[in-house]
C-alpha cells in the first residue's frame, strides 16, 4: 500500500524512491511489526482474560506445568494482525507469491482460532474434531499447492493462467519448467523433475506437515515463537536471493521471479514473533495457542515450497521435525506393543519431546534454551546449502 503512495508520489519527492528496495521496506516491516505487536499485547492480554479464555493444563503432564493454568492463550491472533498488517502496509500488493502466503497464514490462523474457540470457551477438551480440522488444512494447503505449481512456474498472473488452462488441455500430464523441480541441497546442479501432481502432493505435505509441527512443538514459554523467527528470518534470505537474477545465477539457485517481496513478509513475520515473545517469554503472560502455531506453521511451509527449499526447510527446522517424530513414535509404538503385549509401553518418558526433557530433571527455561541453540546451529548449516556445493 505504502509502495503505492510511494510510487505515485516519488516525481515530486524524489526520496520517496527508496521505497523501491525491497530490503528498506523488509526492515521497516519487521520494525512495524514489533511495533504493532508491543502496542497492542497488553490490550490483547486483557481481553482474553476478560472472555476467560485460560490454557487448560493436562493433569499428567509435569507438574510444575500446573501453575500455568488459565493463562490468556489464543494470544496467536496478536501475531496475525502484526504480520497481515505490516505485510499489506509494506509488501508490492500485486505481487501474485504474497497472496497464497497471507491466504495460508490467516486461513490455517481461522482454523486454529476455531479449535482453540471451542476448548476454552465451550469448554470441550476435544475442541474442533481431527477430522473437521485436516479436512479444512487439507482444503486450504491443497488449494494452495495448486496455485503454486503454475505460479511458481511463470511470472505473471496471465502466464499462471495460461500454464493452468494448458495442463487441463494436455489431459493433466504436463510437465513443469526445471525451476518447479525439488532442489536436492549441497549438490551442485542436481534436482528432482516433480509434474504438476508430485508438486501438489509435495506442497500439501510440507505446508499441512510444518503447520502441525510447529503446533507440536508449542508447548513450553517461548519454545515455539523463536525457532519460527530464526526460520522464517532464514527463509527470508532464500526469499530474496530467489528472486534476484544475479544471486540466483551465481548460487544455482532457481530464479523465482517476484519472489524477493516474500522477504517483507517473513521480516514481518519475524517482528511479530519477537513481539510475541516480550509476552510469552517464562514466565508466560499469554500462549499462541493452535491460532498462531497453525498459521506460523503453514507460512514457513508456503514460503519454503516458493523459494524451492523443502528439504532446507526440514534442515532449519530440525526442532519441529524431532518433536513431531517424538509424538508418531510415541503413539505408534504404544499401540503396537499395547496391542502385542497387552500393556502399551514407550519409548520417551512424554512426549512431544521437550516434555522427555522435563520429566528428566531440566528446568523449562534450559530446555526452551537449548532447542533455540540447536535451532540457530541448524539454521546456519541451512543457509550454509548455499556455497557448499
Amino acid at each position: 500500500m505504502l509502495l503505492w503512495l510511494a510510487q505515485y508520489f516519488q516525481q515530486d519527492f524524489g526520496f520517496l524512491r527508496i521505497f523501491n528496495f525491497i530490503t528498506f521496506r523488509a526492515v521497516s516491516a519487521t520494525i512495524t511489526a514489533i511495533a504493532i505487536g508491543l502496542g497492542f499485547g497488553p490490550a490483547v492480554i486483557r481481553k482474553l482474560t476478560a472472555m476467560k479464555v485460560g490454557q487448560a493444563v493436562r493433569t499428567d503432564g509435569p507438574q510444575t506445568h500446573l501453575k500455568k493454568h488459565g493463562t490468556p492463550t489464543m494470544g496467536g491472533v496478536l501475531i496475525l494482525i502484526a504480520i497481515t498488517l505490516s505485510t499489506l502496509l509494506w509488501c508490492d500488493l500485486s505481487n501474485r507469491l504474497v497472496w497464497p502466503v497471507l491466504v495460508v497464514t490467516i486461513g490455517f490462523g481461522a482454523v486454529g482460532w476455531a479449535d482453540d474457540y471451542r476448548k476454552v470457551v465451550y469448554q470441550d477438551p476435544e475442541g474442533m474434531r481431527s477430522a473437521e480440522k485436516y479436512f479444512w488444512m487439507s482444503l486450504i494447503g491443497l488449494a494452495a499447492a495448486l496455485y503454486l505449481a503454475f505460479s511458481v512456474s511463470a511470472p505473471t498472473p496471465w502466464k499462471v493462467a495460461q500454464l493452468f488452462f494448458a495442463w487441463v488441455q494436455s489431459g493433466f500430464s504436463m510437465s513443469l519448467p526445471p525451476k518447479a523441480d525439488l532442489i536436492v541441497p549441497f549438490v551442485k546442479t542436481f534436482s528432482y523433475p516433480l509434474g504438476v501432481w508430485g508438486f501438489i502432493a509435495l506442497t500439501y505435505c510440507v505446508i499441512v506437515g510444518s503447520s502441525n509441527a510447529v503446533n507440536f512443538t508449542d508447548g513450553l514459554d517461548g519454545l515455539a515463537i523463536m525457532p519460527t523467527v530464526m526460520v522464517g528470518a532464514a527463509l527470508g534470505l532464500f526469499a530474496y536471493l530467489t528472486g534476484s537474477v544475479t544471486y540466483s545465477r551465481y548460487l544455482f539457485i532457481p530464479h523465482i521471479e517476484g519472489a524477493g517481496e516474500l522477504l517483507i513478509f517473513c521480516g514481518a513475520m519475524a517482528g511479530a514473533g519477537l513481539a510475541f515473545l516480550w509476552f510469552n517469554a517464562h514466565p508466560a503472560e499469554m500462549f499462541m495457542g493452535d491460532v498462531g502455531a497453525l498459521a506460523l506453521g503453514g507460512a514457513l511451509g508456503t514460503v519454503a515450497v516458493i523459494v524451492r527449499q523443502e528439504i532446507v526447510l526440514f534442515i532449519m527446522g530440525g526442532v519441529f521435525v524431532a518433536e513431531t517424530l517424538s509424538v508418531i513414535i510415541q503413539v505408534s509404538w504404544f499401540k503396537y506393543t499395547k496391542k502385542r503385549f497387552g500393556t502399551g509401553r514407550r519409548v520417551f518418558l512424554m512426549a512431544p519431546l521437550h516434555h522427555h526433557f522435563e520429566q528428566k530433571g531440566w528446568k523449562e527455561t534450559k530446555v526452551v534454551v537449548r532447542f533455540w541453540i540447536v535451532t540457530m546451529v541448524l539454521v546456519l548449516i541451512g543457509l550454509s546449502t548455499l556455497k557448499l556445493r
